[in-house]
C-alpha cells in the first residue's frame, strides 16, 4: 500500500470549520453548510468564499484565514457590510479621491478667481459690493466645511456627505449657467463707462437665483471640502507604520490635486470667460463637476467608509455641562471623581449606546485622566446625577484633545490673511509694472498661477526627497512632525510679507526716480519680483495646509475627525474675513493717526503699501511666537 494511501486510511477525514461574514451576520459553516451557501449564489458569500478559497491554508487539518481578509472594526463598504482588510482601501482607493478633489477645486475656483468681474460687469453690482460679496461667498463655502465634517461624524458617511454635496453644487452651477445663458434672467445689458444713466442692479427674482445659485455652490463645496479629505485619509491602515507613511503622502498629493484644479481654473477657464462669455465657464464648471461623481463611485469597491459615532458637539457639550453642574452642585462631593488614580475598570467603560473603546487612541489603549485641564475631570462621577451627564474617561479625555488642537487652528488665521492678500495687493502691484515674458504680455490676473506651479513643483519634492532624506537624519517615522510642519509654513510667510515689503519699496523708488508717481503708466521693472512672494508664500501653503489637515485628522478622536480636518478650511475663512477687516481697521486708525489712510484712493504710487506689509510682517512674527508657545507644550495623543 502506498504510504499516503495508509495515511489516509489512518486518518479519519476532518470538515473546516470556517467563521463568514454573511449578510453582515458571522456565521460558522462546515463543509455541508458552505454547499448551501454556494447554492444561495449571495454575492458577498460567493465573493468572500472565493477570495476565502485563494487564501486559505491548512496544516495538519487546521484552518487558518489570511490576516489582510480580517474585518475592520468600525468599518464598511459601501453596501454597508463588514469592510475587509486587503479588499478596502490603500493607495488605489486615495487616487479616485485625489482625481475627484482636483476637479472639484476646478469647476469652484474657475468661478470663484474671477466672479468679482461677472459680478460687476453682468449683474450690474458695484466693485466695492461685488468684492464683498465675493469674499462672503468664499468665506461661507470654507466655513461650511465644518458643517460637512460635523454631519460626516454624526449622522452620515464621508462617502454619503460627498455624494450629496456633489449633487448640491451640481444644482447651484447649474441655475448660474442657465443664468448667464438666458438674457432674459438677467439685467438688461448697459454701458458701464456712460455715468449718466447708470446701470440697473439685478433684482427680484433674477437676484434670488444669482444668490440661490451661488450659496447651493458654496454650501456643496462646503460639504465637499469637509468630507474628502477625511474619506480619503481613512482609507489607510493607521495601525501600522507604512500605512501612516502612505496616509502622509495622501495629504501632500491632495494639496497637489488642489493645485492642478487651480491651475486649469485661473489659465483656461479664465481665458474662456473673459473671450467666449461666462455662459461657458459656467457650463464646463457644471460639467467639470457632473464628471467628478461616477469617477468618485467607480472607485467605490475599493472604500473602507468609517461608520459615524454620534454627534461631537453633544459629546464635548455634555463633558462641559457635566463638569461645569458637579463643580457648581458641590466641591467636596465625594461621588465627584478628581482623583488621577481613578478605577481602571471604570475608566474603560462606556455609557449607554457608546461603543468600548470606540474612541482609544492606538498609542494609549488603556486611558486615565490627565493633568491637563483638571476641571473637566470633574465630568467623570460614580454616580451620576442626571443620566445625560454620565460621561466616560475616553470621552472627557477626547474633549480635552479637541480643545488642545484649537490654539493651533487660530494660530494659523494670521497666515491665511497674508494668503489673502495675493488676490488684492498684489495683482494690483504688478499691474504697475512690467508684465512682458518676451512677446509673450502676461495679465496680472494670472499672477495666481506662481503659487500653484510652486506647489505642484514643490509637493512631489517634498515627499520624495525631503522626507525620505528628514526620516533617515532624525530616524523617525515622520521625519518632520505635523506641528514643526505648520511652524515652518508660518516661518515663511514672516519672510514672505518681509519679501513683500522691500518689493514694494524698490517699485517705489524706480517710480520716484523716474517721476512717475503720478502716473498710471507701466513702470520699468519687471512683475517677475512679485513672484518672490509668491515663491514664499506657496511654500507656506504646502507646508501649513497639508501639515494642518494631517494633524487635525492624526489627533482628533476617531468621532471628530471629518469635523477636526475641517477646522483647516475654517482657518482660510477666517483669513480671508480678517484681511478685509484689518485693511479698514487700518485705513481708519491711519487717518486719524496720519491725516491720511495707508490704504486709500485709486493710485497705487500714493499708497503706503509698504507699510502695511511691514505691519503683517510684524503680525506674523508675533503670532508664530504664540504658536511656538503652544507647540512647545503639545504632547502628541498619537503614534508619530
Amino acid at each position: 500500500m502506498v504510504p499516503d494511501q495508509r495515511r489516509s486510511q489512518s486518518l479519519p477525514s476532518r470538515s473546516c470549520d470556517v467563521t463568514v461574514l454573511v449578510r453582515g451576520k458571522i456565521v460558522i459553516m462546515d463543509s455541508s453548510m458552505r454547499e448551501k451557501e454556494k447554492e444561495k449564489r449571495t454575492l458577498f458569500a460567493l465573493d468572500w468564499l472565493d477570495q476565502r478559497d485563494s487564501g486559505l491554508t491548512t496544516e495538519g487539518g487546521a484552518c487558518e484565514k489570511p490576516h489582510q481578509m480580517e474585518p475592520l472594526e468600525g468599518y464598511v463598504d459601501w453596501r454597508k457590510r463588514p469592510a475587509v482588510g486587503g479588499r478596502h482601501g490603500g493607495m488605489l482607493a486615495a487616487s479616485f479621491i485625489l482625481a475627484v478633489e482636483a476637479l472639484e477645486n476646478l469647476a469652484f475656483l474657475a468661478n470663484a478667481s474671477n466672479l468679482v468681474l461677472y459680478l460687476t460687469k453682468f449683474m450690474h453690482f458695484s466693485p466695492s459690493n461685488a468684492a464683498n460679496m465675493v469674499t462672503d461667498f468664499m468665506g461661507t463655502a470654507f466655513f461650511l466645511a465644518l458643517l460637512g465634517g460635523f454631519l460626516a461624524d454624526s449622522f452620515f458617511t464621508t462617502y454619503s456627505i460627498y455624494l450629496i454635496s456633489a449633487t448640491i453644487e451640481f444644482t447651484g452651477l447649474v441655475l448660474l449657467t442657465l443664468q448667464a445663458c438666458i438674457p432674459s434672467l438677467k439685467p438688461p445689458s448697459c454701458n458701464l463707462s456712460k455715468t449718466e444713466a447708470p446701470c440697473l442692479e439685478v433684482s427680484g427674482g433674477r437676484a434670488v437665483m444669482l444668490f440661490a445659485g451661488l450659496y447651493l455652490v458654496a454650501l456643496g463645496v462646503g460639504g465637499i471640502k469637509g468630507s474628502l479629505p477625511p474619506h480619503g485619509a481613512e482609507q489607510f491602515d493607521e495601525t501600522t507604520a507604512e500605512g501612516r507613511k502612505r496616509r502622509s503622502t495622501f495629504f501632500n498629493y491632495f494639496v497637489f490635486s488642489l493645485s492642478c484644479g487651480a491651475l486649469m481654473a485661473v489659465t483656461f477657464v479664465v481665458w474662456i470667460e473673459d473671450n467666449k462669455g461666462w455662459q461657458w465657464g459656467f457650463g464646463i464648471s457644471t460639467v467639470t463637476i457632473l464628471i467628478s461623481i461616477p469617477i468618485f463611485l467607480l472607485g467605490s469597491s475599493t472604500y473602507r467608509i468609517k461608520v459615524p459615532e454620534g454627534s461631537p458637539i453633544t459629546t464635548v457639550l455634555k463633558v462641559v455641562a457635566a463638569a461645569t453642574y458637579n463643580t457648581l452642585k458641590s466641591r467636596n462631593a465625594s461621588h465627584v471623581v478628581v482623583s488621577m488614580d481613578l478605577n481602571p475598570s471604570y475608566a474603560s467603560q462606556s455609557s449607554e449606546g457608546e461603543e468600548v473603546n470606540s474612541n482609544k487612541k492606538l498609542s494609549n489603549p488603556s486611558r486615565t485622566l490627565s493633568h491637563n485641564l483638571k476641571f473637566l475631570n470633574r465630568a467623570v462621577t460614580e454616580e451620576p446625577n442626571h443620566e445625560f451627564l454620565q460621561c466616560t474617561v475616553n470621552q472627557v479625555e477626547d474633549v480635552k484633545i479637541v480643545l488642545g488642537i484649537l490654539p493651533f487652528f487660530m494660530s494659523t488665521i494670521i497666515l491665511n490673511c497674508c494668503l489673502a492678500q495675493l488676490s488684492t495687493f498684489s495683482v494690483q502691484q504688478s499691474a504697475t509694472m512690467n508684465t512682458k515674458l518676451g512677446s509673450l504680455r502676461v495679465p496680472p490676473a494670472s499672477l495666481p498661477v506662481f503659487p500653484v506651479l510652486f506647489i505642484m513643483l514643490l509637493a512631489p519634492v517634498y515627499d520624495h526627497i525631503i522626507l525620505p532624506f528628514t526620516r533617515k537624519l532624525t530616524k523617525t517615522e515622520t521625519g518632520i512632525t505635523h506641528l514643526q510642519r505648520i511652524g515652518t509654513g508660518l516661518v515663511l510667510s514672516i519672510m514672505a510679507m518681509a519679501v513683500a515689503a522691500l518689493v514694494e519699496v524698490k517699485r517705489k523708488n524706480v517710480a520716484e526716480k523716474l517721476g512717475k508717481m503720478n502716473s498710471a503708466g507701466p513702470l520699468p521693472i519687471t512683475f517677475l519680483w512679485i513672484a518672490l512672494q509668491y515663491l514664499f508664500l506657496g511654500s507656506a501653503d504646502l507646508f501649513t495646509l497639508a501639515g494642518m489637515m494631517e494633524f487635525f485628522f492624526t489627533e482628533a478622536p476617531q468621532s471628530m475627525r471629518s469635523m477636526a480636518t475641517a477646522f483647516s478650511w475654517a482657518s482660510l475663512a477666517m483669513g480671508y474675513y480678517l484681511s478685509s477687516v484689518l485693511v479698514a481697521v487700518v485705513n481708519k486708525v491711519t487717518r486719524h493717526f496720519c491725516q491720511v489712510p495707508w490704504l486709500s484712493g485709486s493710485d497705487l504710487n500714493q499708497y503706503h503699501l509698504e507699510r502695511f506689509y511691514w505691519l503683517m510682517c510684524i503680525l506674523s512674527g508675533v503670532n508664530f511666537l504664540h504658536y511656538l508657545f503652544w507647540a512647545c507644550r503639545y504632547k502628541y495623543s498619537t503614534l508619530t
